[in-house]
């Protein structure tokens, strides 16, 4: 039996109301695995440097602005989780590895982990031939303790949308991901489009 990402188990019924690109960028192979390169735009303001830097240390998303950087994403199924693996390259030759574990409980929910105690909640639907996910909060694990942070508490309120970039073009999707924070506004931002490297089913 092929094995399912975690986003056609998150999605159920509203899987197949996903554009082709974007059904191929989720869809894994027989050895769970699926890959992606494109170009990626990072973006944030002067005051998130030192937290972000700070951030990095414990694997958080990414502490150098740039535009056009050469970026691969690989996805790996493991069990009942999906391991994600970022490289992102600056024109200096330095490469930033920006790493995170999917789990799911169903019901469209997810939750990415960027290290081993500290997640993103987020829920992902289809909505206007696009695949969108808002965030409902932070966890700290603690063994098997799940300790809620609210938004407000952390970085803020996460949104991220992906569309296919050409309905011609099966391969190629865009994505746009934002962090606004209550009091402080948008702190974080990467953007960028995407072909997905596997072959893939058109169904």
């Amino acid at each position: 039996m092929k094995q399912k990402s975690l986003m056609q188990q998150a999605l159920g019924e509203q899987w197949h109301k996903l554009p082709q690109a974007l059904k191929n960028h989720y869809r894994v192979n027989e050895q769970g695995e699926n890959s992606a390169e494109g170009k990626l735009n990072i973006y944030y303001p002067w005051f998130m440097q030192l937290p972000l830097t700070f951030m990095r240390l414990f694997g958080a998303l990414v502490n150098r602005r740039g535009k056009n950087l050469d970026t691969k994403v690989s996805k790996t199924m493991k069990g009942d989780s999906e391991y994600w693996h970022r490289i992102i390259e600056f024109p200096n030759g330095k490469q930033i590895n920006f790493n995170s574990i999917f789990v799911t409980n169903g019901h469209n929910e997810f939750i990415e982990y960027i290290n081993s105690v500290l997640g993103l909640k987020m829920t992902a639907f289809v909505e206007d031939n696009k695949l969108r996910y808002e965030s409902n909060g932070y966890v700290l694990k603690l063994g098997k303790l799940k300790i809620p942070i609210p938004e407000w508490l952390a970085l803020g309120h996460a949104s991220i949308v992906e569309w296919e970039y050409d309905k011609n073009d099966p391969q190629t999707f865009a994505m746009d991901f934002r962090i606004k924070h209550p009091l402080f506004g948008e702190v974080f931002c990467y953007e960028g489009k995407f072909i997905t490297q596997l072959e893939t089913e058109s169904k």
